[in-house]
């Protein structure tokens, strides 16, 4: 199986909370089209072992996908039936080299040092400075009249699944596939540059197969030496 529902969020920031023991995920309200409302759920703990989850990040982000980035209309777009083209893949897109990325525990003592601290630089600094927000993940909503029950707008709405999202094992593994990635990517015009952000679990193998599958177990195959197992998997 895949995830149901996978896309993108175009919009602005609005506005922001960190995560908790809780709730483990770092919220973002976004302005969609027509002024729509959206929030964004970041996974800023695991709930397999270990917990801390695999972050990365680039202020100087390229790729060969983002020229079509600014075509999209504000709001939601499902990408595996109107832009296949732009799906992120982290093992298959060549996107950054996954060795770089860090565990980082959700929120701890101490100065720029864990993941609500990283992720609120950027989207901080994104909301001052009016930069586009490209959310890639699974949508949910709209949720009738229910409000949103961390910024009260109605209806709830939003995207998640804002990590890799294949490898995955057990009850996880349903949500297998590729192409289908998450992550954030922030547009600055007024310098011209891009962020991206990308999220992984530890819990997830490096090494899959054409439905997202785990070929080899973590411990043989995770971001440390993806490239390796990959090539032996395949022989």
């Amino acid at each position: 199986m895949s995830l149901n529902n996978y896309g993108v969020l175009k919009g602005k920031v609005l506005d922001s909370k960190h995560g908790s023991d809780a709730s483990p995920h770092y919220q973002i309200l976004v302005e969609g089209e027509e002024q729509t409302k959206y929030r964004v759920a970041v996974n800023i703990k695991s709930q397999s072992y270990p917990s801390e989850v695999l972050y990365f990040v680039s202020d100087q982000f390229q790729s060969e996908d983002l020229a079509a980035l600014p075509n999209l209309p504000a709001g939601f777009m499902d990408i595996k039936n109107n832009h296949p083209d732009i799906a992120l893949d982290f093992i298959r897109g060549n996107l950054f080299d996954p060795k770089k990325m860090v565990p980082l525990p959700a929120d701890v003592e101490g100065p720029d040092n864990d993941l609500n601290e990283k992720l609120s630089f950027y989207i901080e600094k994104a909301q001052q400075e009016k930069a586009v927000l490209y959310a890639f993940g699974q949508r949910w909503g709209p949720e009738n009249n229910k409000p949103d029950q961390y910024f009260g707008f109605t209806p709830g709405n939003g995207i998640h699944d804002i990590h890799m999202n294949q490898g995955n094992v057990g009850q996880w593994k349903r949500d297998n596939g590729t192409w289908q990635d998450g992550g954030l990517l922030l547009y600055f015009e007024e310098s011209n540059s891009w962020v991206g952000t990308f999220l992984a679990f530890q819990s997830q193998s490096w090494c899959t197969d054409d439905q997202g599958n785990a070929v080899l177990p973590v411990e043989k195959c995770n971001y440390l030496n993806y490239d390796q197992a990959n090539r032996k998997a395949k022989q």
